[in-house]
Parts: structure tokens; C-alpha cells; sequence
């Protein structure tokens, strides 16, 4: 049995020694097999950084993080305590004689968010929305070292607020440009949510030109353009920095996204060119300086299907103009209902989002470039933007008297504003008889502080929202009485706004 299979065993064994002989022999020449001289070629293992493959460079968040969190602060805001008197918001006083006047005390009330240091000497923006309505704003530094900001000015149509501080050298950020910010690139988001400390969270950008509506809560004529980013921002990053990899401001923080109020996938910020643009204006006048089209559009998120398809919105690019407004500067350079604007000074513009960001850039008097379609065919005109008034002059935060519905207004001194323990506010030197006194029972002496929940400091700041809607409630109090006072008018006929 044994003798039967020896001679195979000696075949099998001679078979294989020889296959190993001749393999030994050849294998240089035979490219599918493994030998050490391939071994010599370069390998990566996936995650390398070839230097000479740009796109699969590392991206290195350190210094920026190092350096933004520098110029990044706390921001902590105190509401005092306040009585509320309830009065007929139109003026009338039938409820008050029948069950006298309704008070009540407002608790005092804190609030925290961010801020960004834009220059050495002391300015800091913010969101409006993190200072509105508060009686002290104080700032902390990331070294911990605390100082008394003053609200210089705000800016409620993009959420934007200026401080400014009595400190010197202070660590700062600059500006980037945020038309430079794409789909995918990585961000930071630096702030103290949650009032922890300066805390850094990284994401990339997900949307540009995104509207959420979240402004139309402050402002009739919001300014809606936001870089939506998947970073993780949480309530108290308000105000705070998106940085790019750089370590430039490219927005600021301003809201999130979520059906329970904290971080849920989604954050947006205000584009830094529009940041830039409003903390300019705020510093030099006092008021955002922003020119408008002239135009009316449609919201495509408003509007049914049916009538994107009758205006054939749903088949154009562009943003369709429902009306153009008499003596506006889109009309006098004959741009009509109808038209798609498609362009801005050479900039495409396909959404209402992009729209408004391309005009908030610019202040009246500017002239810009529009493009549009019409019947299928393009045209191109020069449009000189008008202010709100429909003039190209400069609007400032007056601190003299001026008049509005027939009454006359001026703004309060440093020392009375001390003196009654608030931030801003203005006097009624003279009710007259027009609508004002027609419509409410204030008297002479009132000062408002606030109409439709929106501070006022200046009395140009009432002429701005009489300019966005008819119907206002004004919040004031008088001088030696205790409690808040609040009157009602409705329908208010737009001639009747400088009525003398």
C-alpha cells in the first residue's frame, strides 16, 4: 500500500520545487506578483496630506480658534423691575372708568449673548435682539475682565446692534469677505452659549442667501440674506463670530433652526459684508444709511403654485416685480411690473434672499447696475437708489424737534435721560391737534421709549417705523408717575405722518 503511493509523493514534491525554482527566476518580469522592488512605490494610507494634491490638504482650525476667541465677549443684560399701567390701546378711557386703571409689575429680567470686537477702540456688534429693551448691557472680555457698554445704536431690519466700550488695545477682529464663502468650506461658530465660556464648534457651509423670517418679528422692512451653517450654536452664541479657517469674521451668529430652541442641525448668520456695511453707517450717522429699489416682489414661499405658474415664476429666474412704486428709482429707470430682475451690478440674482443682499450694500444716491428680462429678452438699466423718505439725502438720528402726526417730538438730553433711569427715549414738547391728539389722550410731557416693541432713542426712529405700517402702539412713561403707559392708533393715512 505504501509502495503504491511513494512514486506520487516524490512526483508532487519534485512538481513543487521546481514551480518555486522557476517562479524565483521570473518574477521580476511578471507584474501582477508582489516582489520587493514594487514595495518601493508610494503608499498613503487614506487620510494623508500630500502637499502636492490641494484638495486633500488638512484644514488646521488652531489658530484661528486661538485667535477668535480673543476677540469674541460675553455680553449680560439687566431689565429692571417695572410697573405697567394697562390703558385702552386706542386711547379710549372706558375700561379704566368702569374697573379703574389695571397695574402690574414686571419682574426684573437678565439675558446673556455675544459679541465681536471690531476695532481696538472699544466698538462691539451684536445682535439687536440681545440688547433690545435692556436697561444695563455689561461686557466680559475673555480674560475675564468685565466693563459697562453703551448701545451706540441698532439696527432691528438685520438684527444688528453697535456697543461700544471705554477701553483701549483691545484684541479685535477684521472683516472677510463674505461673497468669498462657499458651499462645503469649513466655519467656525465662536460665543458662550448657555453662559459657558468662550466655547469654539466647527460645521461647514450648508446654504447661502437663506430667509427664515425670523426678523419680521422686530422690523417690517427685514433684511433677511443668512449663511446657514450645520456648526453647533446654542442659545447665548446670539451675537457671536463665524470665522473662516483664516480667522476672519465672515458673519454673525444670529439664529438656529430647531422645534425644541437649542441646537438642532441648523444656525444662521448675517454675512459679514452686510455686518460691515450697517456698524459703518451706525458709527458715522447713527442710522443704517439703506437705499431701496422701488420695487415690490412676491415671496415665492407665500404664494400657491398655481399663480408661480400663471406669472411664469416657476419657469424664470429671478426675482419677479409685482409693482414698482411711483417716483422710486426702478421706475424712473423703467424697469416695470412684470420684470425679472436677474442681475446687480453684474451679480446674479435668483432669489429675494439674494436681492435684498445685493441693495443692502449700497446707500442712497448710489447708482447700480440692473438687469432684467422682459418678454424673454434682456435689458439693463442704471438705478439711482432712493432712502426711505424717497430721497438721496442722508437721514440722521436728530436730537433736535421734529414733527410727526401733527405733534412735536425731540429727543431726551443725557441729563434727563439719567435723571429717569433709561437708555433713550422721546418727548412730546407739544401734542398739537392733529392725529396724534385726535387718536390718543397723550399729553404733553409723555416720553416714548418704545413703539411696536422697538426701542426708540431718537425721533427719527418713530418717522422710520410710521414709514413701514399704519397701525403703531407707543410705549412711554410720564416723568412722576409711576408705571408704563401705552396708547394705540390704527389706520394711519400716510399723509397724515408729517402732518404739521
Amino acid at each position: 500500500m505504501k509502495s503504491r503511493f511513494f512514486p506520487v509523493i516524490i512526483t508532487a514534491a519534485l512538481t513543487s520545487l521546481l514551480t518555486l525554482f522557476v517562479a524565483a527566476k521570473f518574477q521580476n518580469h511578471m507584474p501582477f506578483i508582489a516582489g520587493e522592488k514594487q514595495a518601493q512605490l508610494p503608499v498613503n494610507y487614506t487620510s494623508f496630506d500630500n502637499s502636492s494634491r490641494a484638495g486633500a490638504t488638512q484644514v488646521d482650525f488652531q489658530n484661528a480658534a486661538e485667535s477668535s476667541v480673543k476677540a469674541v465677549v460675553h455680553i449680560k443684560t439687566a431689565t429692571k423691575a417695572r410697573a405697567v399701567v394697562a390703558e385702552d390701546p386706542f386711547g379710549s378711557d372706558m375700561f379704566g372708568n368702569l374697573f379703574g386703571r389695571r397695574e402690574y409689575l414686571l419682574p426684573p429680567q437678565i439675558g446673556s449673548g455675544s459679541g465681536v470686537i471690531i476695532s481696538p477702540d472699544g466698538y462691539i456688534v451684536t445682535n439687536n435682539h440681545v440688547v433690545s429693551g435692556a436697561d444695563q448691557v455689561t461686557v466680559t472680555f475673555n480674560d475675564r475682565y468685565t466693563s459697562t457698554a453703551k448701545v451706540i445704536a441698532t439696527d432691528p431690519s438685520t438684527d444688528i446692534a453697535l456697543l461700544k466700550v471705554e477701553e483701549k488695545n483691545l484684541p479685535y477682529m477684521e472683516f472677510g469677505n463674505s461673497d468669498d464663502v462657499h458651499l462645503g468650506q469649513w466655519v467656525l461658530a465662536v460665543g458662550y452659549p448657555l453662559s459657558l465660556d468662550a466655547t469654539v464648534t466647527a460645521g461647514i457651509v450648508s446654504a447661502k442667501s437663506r430667509s427664515i423670517g425670523i426678523n419680521r418679528t422686530q422690523a417690517s422692512n427685514a433684511i433677511e440674506s443668512f449663511i446657514q451653517t450645520d456648526a453647533a450654536v446654542n442659545p447665548g452664541n446670539s451675537g457671536g463670530a463665524l470665522v473662516n479657517t483664516s480667522g476672519q469674521l465672515i458673519g454673525i451668529n444670529s439664529a438656529i433652526a430647531s422645534p425644541t430652541g437649542s441646537y438642532a442641525g441648523y444656525s444662521y448668520a448675517i454675512p459679514a459684508n452686510i455686518v460691515h456695511k450697517v456698524t459703518n453707517d451706525l458709527m458715522k450717522y447713527g442710522s443704517v444709511q439703506r437705499g431701496y429699489l422701488g420695487i415690490q416682489y412676491l415671496d415665492r414661499r407665500n404664494i400657491s403654485p398655481e399663480q408661480l405658474s400663471s406669472l411664469g415664476i416657476d419657469k424664470t429666474e429671478g426675482v419677479y416685480v409685482a409693482d414698482v412704486i411711483a417716483n422710486g428709482g426702478a421706475a424712473k429707470a423703467g424697469i416695470q411690473k412684470g420684470d425679472f430682475i436677474t442681475q446687480v451690478n453684474g451679480v446674479t440674482v435668483r432669489t429675494e434672499p439674494e436681492l435684498l443682499e445685493q441693495i443692502a450694500r449700497y446707500k442712497p444716491g448710489d447708482n447700480i447696475s440692473v438687469s432684467y428680462l422682459r418678454s424673454g429678452k434682456t435689458a439693463t438699466s442704471t438705478v439711482e437708489l432712493k432712502n426711505m423718505r424717497g430721497t438721496t439725502g442722508v437721514i440722521k438720528n436728530e436730537s433736535g424737534s421734529m414733527k410727526l402726526l401733527g405733534a412735536s417730538f425731540r429727543q431726551l438730553a443725557n441729563d434727563e435721560m439719567k435723571k429717569y433711569g433709561v437708555n433713550g427715549g422721546v418727548m412730546v414738547t407739544d401734542p398739537g391737534n392733529g392725529t396724534l391728539a385726535r387718536s390718543t389722550q397723550i399729553q404733553k410731557g409723555f416720553v416714548v421709549t418704545a413703539v411696536n416693541d422697538r426701542d426708540i432713542k431718537t425721533v427719527s426712529d418713530i418717522a422710520q417705523i410710521l414709514n413701514q405700517t399704519n397701525n403703531i402702539q407707543i410705549a412711554g412713561f410720564y416723568p412722576g408717575r409711576n408705571g408704563m403707559y401705552y396708547y394705540g392708533i390704527s389706520n394711519i393715512d400716510a399723509n397724515a405722518i408729517n402732518e404739521q
